[in-house]
């Protein structure tokens, strides 16, 4: 009989203030071994004790959370602004634990139901920890609405009510065959029948996402689902492990089993399963796949190369990529202000990213300034927008810890376009003073960003050069002593990894030990497709055709210059992810 493992109550600040609660089930000895655990949607951390006491971990420490909005955490209930920010919320659940209980990433395993489980895959998908294993029981990758047209009625309804709700029409019979567990959850105060319209549309957008991109996943993983669950979709789980790039990776499906996988009678099953998953995850050392070279092999070569090549002739697809290029060449440059400039200087430019930043709709005439506004709504724009939010937030901590430190703010930025999220930046906590050189290749980003640091009075301080951030002997002649190097939008354009792993290796010779890097990655894009037929890049008018690189392989290129990343920040979609990290001593691995 497995013994009873006693929880304790806690709380944790997430990124935006809100104490969050979580159990703790802690072995008798320290331990640095842990399992954190998700629960699905409208439950909380209390329906986890049974699976604690069955998973008989009597070495681990185990945790789980009730993610905002559930059980005993505060939140509108089943509510969040949006799927976002319970991924950030993940990620500082998981720093939490490893800080506060000193417990290595590298030991960690995640170990989520349903809901719970798109929310733990989507964070590593988006923020590439190096855990340990990860365990998916039933993941909510589609769920079953059973109502024709009922995602596309819910982004209508949307428009007009911002903040609606359904109630789940998901019965505990439905759940389990196991009668104990059904009348527990009848009973249970804490259970949340409601979601947020806004939530049930950003995890199915979600669901899609991990679908599509699950090459990117290569923590070894294992997917345990039931084989009779009317609540979310089989077959797009099987997709889903199928594309999976972990090399280590396992999938069981449960006969008769309904979706509360971990709680049907037969649950010493997948238990079972999960348990000798873990302990074999610890048997061994743990196992990265060097990405380094993931432009030569990789799901995303591939992909790039089929966006480089033509559609075929008779497509349709090719037909309405022409049309909308047309659109863009035409109407879209007459009348609107920021197609009119993507189109004259690349949609990739500096000047275009400017433009997008300041977000004030112009053009010519009210149907103009209408075109450019959904222009400038577009989610791309949004999210290069946020990326410039992140950016300024993440350099404003690596000024603050310098200063702490009493070190001086002397900042390199190699390809900073006009360079106004730096001088943004730098403008705010006016009592650090700071310093540097930024560049760009163009003439014209460089005139701009001179005239930038003119109007904000930062001659003495700040100098923009005309420089090539690939070009060994350009980079050769940055300061030697800067304490912050960036480089953010510029390898997002280029696929090859030689040239970035070169232009790295420029950047950290410039940056002091123990200084930062701020870097930025595109591990997705909706619109890629979009993008790569329709769109211009700066680059003599060819077309804006992006290689992904996964946050993975961005980090992996990072640590190779001698870089070890401590923070990062991401959008709500993913799209652009923004990162800081510590220069490492030379030689230190």
């Amino acid at each position: 009989m497995n013994p009873h493992r006693q929880d304790h109550d806690h709380s944790f600040r997430s990124w935006d203030g809100v104490e969050l609660f979580y159990r703790a089930w802690l072995p008798e000895s320290n331990t640095d071994r842990a399992v954190i655990l998700f629960h699905r949607g409208h439950e909380h951390s209390g329906r986890w004790q049974d699976v604690v006491d069955k998973l008989d971990l009597a070495d681990f420490a185990l945790f789980a959370w009730d993610a905002r909005g559930h059980g005993r955490s505060p939140g509108a209930r089943g509510d969040a602004e949006n799927l976002g920010v319970l991924v950030r919320d993940v990620e500082t659940f998981v720093g939490h634990v490893s800080r506060h209980y000193g417990i290595p990433i590298e030991n960690i395993v995640v170990f989520a139901h349903s809901v719970g489980s798109v929310l733990a895959a989507t964070w590593v998908h988006d923020y590439a920890p190096k855990i340990r294993a990860l365990v998916l029981g039933s993941p909510a990758l589609q769920v079953q609405l059973y109502v024709p047209f009922a995602i596309p009625a819910l982004r209508w309804l949307l428009k007009f009510k911002p903040k609606a709700y359904v109630n789940s029409y998901v019965k505990a019979k439905l759940l389990t065959h196991d009668p104990a567990k059904i009348a527990s959850y009848d009973a249970d105060p804490l259970i949340t029948r409601r979601i947020a319209v806004n939530l049930l549309v950003d995890l199915h957008d979600a669901g899609r996402k991990l679908v599509d991109d699950a090459a990117a996943i290569t923590v070894p993983t294992l997917v345990l689902t039931s084989g009779a669950d009317w609540v979310v979709d089989q077959a797009i789980q099987h997709r889903f492990f199928e594309r999976l790039g972990a090399t280590v990776k396992e999938m069981h499906v449960y006969p008769g089993f309904f979706h509360d996988t971990f709680n049907e009678r037969d649950h010493h099953l997948p238990l079972n399963d999960a348990r000798r998953f873990i302990l074999e995850a610890f048997a061994q050392p743990r196992y990265e796949p060097s990405l380094l070279d993931a432009d030569r092999n990789s799901a995303t070569q591939r992909e790039y190369e089929r966006l480089a090549n033509p559609l075929p002739a008779l497509s349709g697809r090719r037909l309405v990529y022409g049309l909308s290029r047309f659109f863009m060449k035409t109407i879209g440059a007459r009348f609107s202000r920021g197609i009119k400039l993507g189109v004259a200087t690349g949609f990739d430019s500096g000047t275009t990213l400017d433009y997008v930043y300041r977000n004030r709709a112009e053009g010519l005439t009210p149907l103009g300034r209408l075109i450019d506004r959904n222009y400038l709504n577009a989610i791309g724009w949004q999210g290069i927008r946020l990326r410039k939010i992140h950016l300024e937030k993440l350099l404003r901590r690596a000024m603050s810890e310098l200063h702490a430190a009493d070190k001086p703010v002397r900042i390199v930025d190699i390809a900073a376009g006009h360079g106004r999220y730096v001088l943004d930046a730098v403008g705010e906590p006016s009592e650090i003073p700071a310093s540097g050189v930024l560049r760009d290749f163009s003439p014209i980003n460089v005139e701009a960003g001179r005239r930038l640091i003119a109007e904000r009075g930062l001659q003495e301080r700040f100098a923009f050069e005309q420089g090539d951030a690939f070009n060994s002997a350009s980079l050769a002649t940055l300061p030697r002593d800067a304490t912050v190097g960036i480089v953010s939008g510029l390898y997002e354009l280029f696929p090859e990894n030689g040239p970035v792993r070169a232009s790295l290796a420029g950047l950290a010779a410039a940056v002091t030990p123990g200084g930062y890097l701020i870097y930025t990655g595109q591990p997705w894009h909706p619109q890629l497709e979009f993008i790569a037929r329709v769109l211009s890049s700066h680059r003599d008018g060819k077309p804006w055709v992006m290689r992904r690189r996964s946050q993975q392989e961005m980090d992996q290129l990072v640590a190779a210059a001698g870089f070890e990343k401590i923070a990062q920040e991401t959008d709500p979609w993913g799209i652009f992810t923004v990162s800081l990290a510590r220069r490492l001593e030379p030689g230190h691995a």
